[in-house]
């Protein structure tokens, strides 16, 4: 079964954000363009993509 496509939730109602897949591996696509594709990132990225922004 494949994972779900899942926006923020303080984006909720908003098109101009971004959407994640969490597996095994980590999936970001943009809301706005869903046709364009997606970025493929190890969950050990997108964890420290995530202490980056927070900061």
């Amino acid at each position: 079964m494949e994972a779900a496509w899942r926006k923020p939730v303080r984006s909720a109602g908003a098109n101009n954000c971004f959407e994640i897949r969490l597996a095994r591996i980590v999936d970001v696509r943009d809301t706005k363009d869903r046709a364009a594709g997606h970025l493929s990132l190890q969950t050990y990225t997108w964890a420290a993509f995530l202490v980056k922004v927070a900061y």
